[in-house]
């Protein structure tokens, strides 16, 4: 079991769910003062679940990947587009 902890000025209780992990002990580090309407600090150390392995890809398939992705930009893709793909020349100036 891995845990770490959160701070957070919101108020959980233990066995809820934080940023994807379950609230195992419940720590004060600032008290809330209702008089000045401010709220808490709190600590809260977490179960961490574990994080599952993704199979790295070939070297022949992540090329593959990599031209096609060149060729035709996916949906919500917003990278600069070389020079090759504008069809424009990029002239160097000499120095003065």
């Amino acid at each position: 079991m891995i845990t770490k902890t959160i701070r957070s000025r919101f108020p959980h209780e233990i066995g809820e769910t934080v940023e994807g992990c379950t609230i195992l002990e419940k720590h004060v580090v600032i008290p809330p003062d209702p008089v000045e309407n401010r709220r808490g600090v709190y600590d809260y150390v977490v179960e961490v679940p574990p994080m599952v392995a993704k199979p790295k890809p070939s070297r022949k398939s992540a090329s593959t990947a990599q031209r096609a992705s060149t060729s035709t930009p996916e949906r919500g893709s917003f990278t600069r587009a070389t020079p090759e793909e504008m069809g424009a020349v990029i002239r160097r100036l000499p120095p003065r």
